[in-house]
C-alpha cells in the first residue's frame, strides 16, 4: 500500500514539474449573427475573406497585374523563405525527442627511427567509437520546444498569406484609382474645353477673379 501511494506521488511529482502547462484555447462568447444583420440569415461556411483573390476580381488585366506583383515582390519571398526556415526548425527540434547514435573511426601509422637498442620499426593503431545516447524527456522540455517550433511555423505561415493579402489589396487599389481617373478624363477634357484666353492670363466663365487664380496657380498658363 505504502509503495502505491509512494508512485501516484512521484507521477503526479513528475507530471506537475513539466515546463510550462498544456494549451487550451480561451473560450469566446461570439454572437449568433453579425451586428445589424438579420437573425433569420441562415449562417454559410464560406465568408468573402476566405475566397481566392481571383474569384473576387474577375477582370483578366487586373489578374496579370497582380500575378506579376506576386512573381517581382521581395516581401513575398522573404515570407516565403521565413515557412522554410520555420519547417527546418522544426524538424530540428522534433529530432531531439528521439535517441541519437554516433559512430567513429580513426587510425595512426607512426615510423620510429632507429636508435642505439632498437632497429627501425613501424607501428600502427586503429580506433573504433560507438555512442549512443537518449534524453529522457521527463519534465517536457523537448516537447514544449517541438510546441513552441510548430506556433512559429504556423505564425510564419499567416504572416505569409498576410503579406500576399496586403500586396493583393495594394494592387487592387490603385488600379482602381486608376481606372476612376482615366473615366474622370473626359469629363476633365469638357471643363478644360470652357478655358479660353483672355488677355495675358485665362477666363473662366464662372470665375469672377481670374489674375488672382492664376497667381495662386501658375502653372495652369502652361496646360
Amino acid at each position: 500500500m505504502k509503495t502505491m501511494r509512494f508512485t501516484a506521488l512521484l507521477t503526479l511529482l513528475l507530471a506537475g514539474c513539466t515546463v510550462g502547462p498544456d494549451y487550451r484555447r480561451p473560450l469566446v462568447a461570439a454572437p449568433d449573427t453579425f451586428r445589424g444583420a438579420p437573425a433569420a440569415t441562415p449562417p454559410t461556411d464560406a465568408s468573402f475573406g476566405e475566397q481566392k483573390w481571383w474569384d473576387v476580381f474577375q477582370d483578366s488585366q487586373l489578374q496579370t497585374l497582380i500575378r506579376t506583383a506576386l512573381q517581382n515582390s521581395y516581401d513575398v519571398r522573404i515570407a516565403a523563405t521565413r515557412i522554410l526556415e520555420a519547417q527546418a526548425q522544426l524538424g530540428i527540434k522534433k529530432a531531439d525527442e528521439y535517441p541519437t547514435a554516433g559512430v567513429s573511426v580513426s587510425g595512426t601509422d607512426n615510423r620510429n627511427a632507429r636508435s642505439k637498442f632498437f632497429s627501425a620499426y613501424d607501428t600502427s593503431n586503429t580506433q573504433l567509437g560507438v555512442g549512443f545516447q537518449w534524453n529522457l524527456d521527463f519534465w517536457g522540455k523537448y516537447r514544449r520546444a517541438t510546441e513552441a517550433a510548430r506556433d512559429q511555423l504556423l505564425a510564419a505561415d499567416w504572416a505569409q498569406k498576410e503579406v500576399t493579402d496586403s500586396l493583393v489589396a495594394g494592387v487592387a487599389s490603385a488600379y482602381f484609382t486608376m481606372r476612376g481617373l482615366r473615366a474622370a478624363l473626359p469629363s476633365l477634357g469638357r471643363r478644360m474645353s470652357a478655358v479660353r484666353p483672355f488677355g495675358e492670363g485665362f477666363y473662366f466663365p464662372y470665375t469672377r477673379f481670374p489674375r488672382r487664380f492664376e497667381r495662386r496657380f501658375p502653372g495652369v498658363s502652361t496646360i
